[in-house]
C-alpha cells in the first residue's frame, strides 16, 4: 500500500508537471478595480487581444500561450499577492502595471526569482535601476514626457509662470512634477506656487483658493495626477471659473478627464502621453481596427495598446530566444533593437534601458481630444 501510494503521489506531480508544460504561462499584473482602472483595464485588454492573436497563430514554440491576470485592486499589497500567486503558477515572464508604486510592489518579486518583467505603462526612468536586470519598459520615461510638455507649455502655449499640484502619495506623479519643473525652469519659465494633495482626494477647494489668490495670475497649472483625481480636479477648477490651461502627464489619458467636467467644462487641457492617437502607422490601424472587432468598441486610450504591445515584445523575445526559460527571454528582452510597436519603435539601447520614444501632445477642448505635436526625444 505504501509503495502504491508513493507511486501514486510520484505520477500525479508527473502529470502536473506535464500539464504545466502544456502552456507557455505570462502573468498579467493589472489593478482593474479602483483608481488605476481606467488606465489598467484597457491594458490588460491589450494584453489578451495579444495572446488571442498569438494562439490564433500558432502559439510559441509550438504552444499556446496562457494569461494569468489577478486583480491588484488598486493595492500595493494585493499586487504583492498577485505577482506571488503568478510566480508560483510557473510563469515565464510578467507584464503590467500602468504606475510605478505598484510596479515596485511586484516587479522585484520577478527579479527575486528571475524572471523577466515588462511593465506596460509605469513610466518612471529609474525603474530598471531600481528593480534590476529583469526589469523592462514598453513605455517611455517621465523625464521624456515631463520635458515634453514643459516645452509645450513654454514653447507654444506661451506659459511663463505656472503653478504645480501634486499627488504625493505616488512615485509617478511626484516624478512627473520634479522633471517638469526641471525643464520649465531651464527654459527660463518660473513656478510661481506649489501645491499638494493625495490619492483619493476628492475635494480641491483649498487648493484652487490658494490658486486663485495668486497675484500676478499665472498662465497655467500643471496638476500631476492619476486618472481617479483628473476629472474632479478639471471638473473643480473650471467650475469656479478658472480658464488658464491645466496641464499633465498621461494620467490624463483617461476618459475620466472628459466625462467627469463634462464636454463643456473640460476645454483647454493639455497633456503628455504615448503616440498612438491620430498616428496613421499601419501598427496603429490595424490594432484599432483588431480591437473594435474583439471588444465592439475603440480603444480606450493609449495604455489599450501599451498593453498590447507589452505582451507582443515577450512574444518577440521567446521568438528570437527560440526558448521559454526565463533566462532566455531576459536575455533577448535586452537585445531588443527595432520593435515595432503600437505605441512606437522599442529599443533597448540607453544605458538606463528606457526606450527613447516619441510622444503625443494631445490637447481637449469641449470635450474632444487631439493631438497638438509629436515631441521627439534625445536618444541617449
Amino acid at each position: 500500500m505504501k509503495k502504491f501510494l508513493i507511486a501514486s503521489v510520484a505520477l500525479a506531480a508527473m502529470v502536473g508537471s506535464a500539464l504545466a508544460q502544456e502552456t507557455i504561462r505570462i502573468g498579467a499584473l493589472y489593478n482593474v478595480t479602483g483608481g488605476m482602472s481606467s488606465l489598467d483595464g484597457p491594458s490588460l485588454y491589450g494584453a489578451q487581444l495579444a495572446v488571442k492573436q498569438v494562439n490564433a497563430d500558432g502559439g510559441l514554440l509550438g504552444k499556446q500561450v496562457e494569461l494569468i491576470a489577478p486583480d491588484g485592486k488598486t493595492d500595493q499589497q494585493e499586487t504583492a499577492k498577485a505577482a506571488q500567486r503568478v510566480l508560483s503558477e510557473g510563469v515565464v515572464a510578467g507584464i503590467g502595471q500602468s504606475d510605478t508604486t505598484f510596479v515596485m510592489a511586484g516587479a522585484p518579486l520577478f527579479q527575486e526569482k528571475g524572471v523577466p518583467f515588462v511593465t506596460s505603462g509605469a513610466t518612471h526612468p529609474k525603474l530598471p535601476e531600481w528593480v534590476g536586470d529583469y526589469m523592462f519598459m514598453a513605455p517611455f520615461g517621465d523625464d521624456d514626457q515631463s520635458y515634453a510638455i514643459a516645452d509645450y507649455a513654454y514653447d507654444k502655449l506661451g506659459a511663463r509662470k505656472v503653478v504645480v499640484w501634486t499627488d504625493n502619495s505616488m512615485d509617478f506623479t511626484k516624478a512627473l512634477s520634479a522633471f517638469f519643473t526641471e525643464r520649465f525652469t531651464e527654459k527660463g519659465g518660473e513656478v510661481v506656487g506649489t501645491d499638494s494633495f493625495m490619492m483619493g482626494d476628492t475635494d480641491f477647494s483649498a487648493q484652487i483658493a490658494r490658486l486663485a489668490s495668486i497675484d500676478p495670475k499665472p498662465d497655467a497649472v500643471f496638476v500631476s495626477a492619476i486618472p481617479s483625481e483628473a476629472g474632479i480636479s478639471v471638473k473643480q477648477i473650471r467650475e469656479q471659473g478658472i480658464t488658464m490651461p491645466i496641464i499633465s502627464g498621461d494620467g490624463f489619458d483617461t476618459e475620466l478627464v472628459t466625462t467627469v467636467p463634462g464636454p463643456e467644462l473640460a476645454n483647454d487641457v493639455y497633456f503628455s502621453t504615448h503616440t498612438y492617437r491620430a498616428d496613421d502607422r499601419p501598427e496603429v490601424r490595424k490594432f484599432i481596427e483588431d480591437y473594435k472587432a474583439e471588444y465592439g468598441r475603440d480603444p480606450e486610450n493609449a495604455f489599450a495598446p501599451l498593453g498590447y504591445d507589452a505582451l507582443m515584445l515577450v512574444a518577440d523575445a521567446i521568438r528570437r530566444a527560440n526558448s521559454a526559460e526565463p533566462a532566455d527571454i531576459q536575455k533577448a528582452l535586452k537585445e531588443t533593437r527595432g520593435f515595432k510597436g503600437v505605441t512606437g519603435e522599442i529599443s533597448y539601447t540607453r544605458a538606463t534601458m528606457v526606450p527613447p520614444k516619441p510622444v503625443s501632445i494631445i490637447s481637449v477642448k469641449q470635450g474632444e481630444y487631439k493631438v497638438e505635436e509629436i515631441w521627439k526625444p534625445e536618444q541617449q
